[in-house]
């Protein structure tokens, strides 16, 4: 029996970090047509994330900083339970300041939840502009894995989901409340 359909599935790259370049989704079709096309297969590709994660940021705000020795923490309101990626499998995802940090100095940090898991974390030892209380930060390339990966874990209501287009913006999904955390018991 001969094979006429050959499924590529999914895992086109995404530039998680600001120095990487995804490639191209054109580029990897053309090379996989020129692999293929002495096969007379027809090719499938599911290209999934290459196309969803740079549409979603989690966007978060600062609790607090502290000191513990020489290690600083930036504590966020976000928690593994709305990203996991980072503590499941220490993922990067660039996290930038939502006001213009270009001028402010730059400081070492841990960006840490509030669930008080050692897990509980976005970055370890990252370069980041200086933030204070109160400031936002978006944590970038989110759209694939949030909200498709998260969980009421510690009893933490899920994030809204907001769709903006340009000045335009749209709740999808209002963030759960704790009626909606004990509606089944």
């Amino acid at each position: 029996m001969a094979i006429s359909h050959l499924d590529l599935g999914g895992g086109l790259g995404v530039a998680y970090k600001p120095d990487e370049t995804a490639p191209s989704i054109a580029e990897f079709i053309g090379h996989m047509r020129r692999q293929t096309a002495k096969h007379g297969v027809h090719l499938m590709i599911e290209p999934g994330r290459s196309i969803v994660a740079e549409a979603g940021t989690l966007l978060t705000r600062v609790l607090a900083r502290k000191r513990n020795g020489d290690k600083e923490f930036v504590i966020v309101d976000a928690g593994m339970n709305d990203l996991i990626r980072p503590a499941l499998y220490q993922a990067y995802h660039d996290i930038v300041t939502v006001e213009d940090s270009m001028t402010r100095p730059r400081m070492v940090a841990d960006v840490v939840g509030p669930v008080c898991e050692s897990g509980d974390f976005f970055a370890r030892d990252r370069e980041l502009p200086v933030v204070e209380p109160g400031e936002l930060l978006a944590i970038k390339t989110a759209g694939a894995y949030a909200f498709a990966m998260s969980s009421n874990y510690n009893s933490r209501p899920r994030a809204a989901e907001v769709l903006v287009d340009g000045n335009r913006f749209n709740l999808v999904r209002r963030r759960e409340r704790y009626e909606d955390l004990i509606l089944g018991e």
